[in-house]
């Protein structure tokens, strides 16, 4: 999340380079935030803050990459916070229901 936005404007140009920054932002970084929350939802006691870390790690990817204070990226790291805190509730869901 922090590495990626800058791999892509470093060794990608051009359009290549803007379709690679929609794959991430669209594909690889909310599969990363359902990843972290499923993890997190493991022991959310103690990871609760993996889904948190996915979002603001991706801000500062971007902010460092791209602009800083560009708001669009805030909206996607909320988004990103939004998507993991959800998929760790319902892995949380899903382990009670097993345990039954």
């Amino acid at each position: 999340m922090l590495v990626f936005p800058w791999l892509t404007i470093t060794f990608i140009k051009g359009d290549a380079g803007m379709a690679v920054c929609f794959i991430l932002f669209f594909v690889i970084n909310p599969l990363f935030s359902i990843i972290s929350g499923v993890f997190a939802g493991r022991n959310p006691k103690k990871l609760w803050v993996c889904p948190l870390m996915t979002g603001i790690l991706f801000i500062l990817g971007c902010w460092l990459s791209f602009e800083m204070g560009e708001g669009a990226f805030v909206v996607y790291g909320i988004g990103y916070c939004a998507i993991g805190a959800a998929a760790m509730g319902i892995s949380v869901l899903f382990s009670k229901i097993l345990r039954r």
